[in-house]
Formats: structure tokens, sequence, C-alpha cells
């Protein structure tokens, strides 16, 4: 198992974004002792470019952030955890695992949010809030993904804020709610946003919402997918302390046994 600490923030707006890196430094940290893998460090740069055809930072998303990703996946020999930084930082890990593995790839997204928005649907042009929408092949041309991600084989959990062109891309089946609905599915990438958690269960969210899941929760849905090849797997959007995300531990844990 490879532990790549991504510490992008430009994906995300708001007023912790620039706590992302930091939060990904001390997730990673964690990751690394609870898993005994070493991390590698994907060097990102903190800079900030215009928003641009409605995406904000394009110009470094699509720069060196994403070079950077690209070279620490040439070799990887065998899965990867991706450490976060915003939910941007999936785009690459799962674009690639989508190349190798084939039209059969499967992806859990745990997340408050869907992320199916576009540019042009986008409240607040953060790409961290268009990326499963781009994995999909589908909004900005210089963010889709080709090849593209299967329709119906990513199924929501713990997802409670939609947007209205989010709804609608769940009601044309471009994702299902249920893993049971993964009938297609051979192997499996899981993404974690940490606010699919509760703001109370663990405060270093960098986009909380209300009613999420507790820590248990979590690790329970995720032993659940033990019957599947996980050949990856993403943490994001953490903005905690090196004091706050030592209660994350169990959920590194539950990472660990499905990529072991």
């Amino acid at each position: 198992m490879l532990i790549n600490a991504v510490p992008q923030r430009q994906g995300a707006v708001g007023p912790r974004a620039a706590e992302l890196p930091d939060g990904c430094v001390a997730l990673s940290e964690l990751a690394g002792h609870v898993l005994g893998r070493p991390v590698h460090h994907v060097r990102q740069t903190r800079s900030v470019s215009e928003v641009d055809r409605g995406i904000a930072a394009r110009a470094v998303l699509t720069g060196a952030n994403r070079a950077a990703q690209l070279a620490a996946l040439e070799a990887p020999g065998g899965p990867v955890l991706t450490i976060g930084g915003d939910c941007g930082v999936e785009l690459v890990p799962i674009g690639v695992a989508r190349f190798r593995h084939g039209p059969g790839l499967g992806v859990a997204w745990f997340d408050a949010h869907p992320d199916l928005n576009t540019a042009d649907s986008s409240p607040s042009g953060a790409f961290h809030g268009m990326v499963l929408r781009s994995l999909f092949g589908e909004g900005d041309p210089e963010f889709a993904a080709d090849p593209a991600l299967t329709p119906g084989n990513v199924f929501l959990a713990g997802t409670r804020a939609f947007d209205p062109e989010e709804r609608a891309a769940v009601a044309r089946g471009l994702v299902v709610t249920s893993v049971e609905a993964l009938t297609a599915v051979e192997k499996l990438y899981v993404h974690v946003d940490l606010d699919v958690l509760d703001p109370g269960e663990f405060a270093g969210l960098n986009y909380p919402e209300p009613d999420g899941w507790t820590i248990a929760r979590l690790v329970s849905e995720l032993d659940a997918l033990a019957r599947f090849e996980v050949v990856g797997a993403g943490i994001t959007e953490c903005v905690g302390t090196p004091r706050e995300v030592e209660v994350l531990e169990p959920v590194l844990a539950a990472i660990g046994r499905l990529l072991g």
C-alpha cells in the first residue's frame, strides 16, 4: 500500500479552505502510524489563480498540481491511499484506477455532498463540488475524465446536501444510492470526504453539514465493503489539528483493512 498526501486547497472555497494543507499533513502522519506505511508527500503549490470559465483556481488545478499527482501514480506497486486536501484531489487517482481496471470499476462515495455540479450549475465555482461529475466525463472538457466512470457504478453514502443540478443527475441514474445496486462492479474505489461525519463527532471539517454519521457508523459501513476488491481509497477535506484527528484512527484502520 502506498500513502500519498496531497495537500491541495485550491479546489475548495470557504473560510477554512486555507487550513486544508495542514489538515492533510496531520491526517497523513496519523495514517502512516496507524497503517505502518511511509507517507509520500506529493508537492502542491499554494498559489491561487483566478476564476476562469466558472472554475476557481483553474490554472493551478490543471497545471502543476495535476502533473505532480500523475507522476506520483506512474508506478504505485499496489493499492494507493490518497489523503487530501480538497475533494478535487480524487480526480487523478480515480481516473487512473478507471484506466487501469476498466469499465467495471465502481466507486463508493461517502460524502455529505454528491459533488455532481458543473461549472454552469455550481453556486461557488469550487471544483471540489464538481469532481464526481467530471469523473463521469461531463462538464468542463479539461477536467472531464476519459475514460469515464460507468453510469450506475457509483453509489452515494451519507449524502444529504444536494443542489438542484445534482438531484437531476441522481434522477437520471448517473449514481445510485445503495451498494446493492452495484451489480456490474468488479473492483471498487472508496472515497471518504470527512464531512460525511456529523460536526459534533469530528470538528475538523472544511464544509460541515448537520445530521451526519458517527465515526462508529462510518467504520461499520466501510467494513461492509469487504466483499469487494478495493483497489484504492481517498480521504479528503480534513482541517483538523494533530490532536483532533486522533479520533479518526478507527476510520484509518478500516480503510487499511480494505486495502490490505
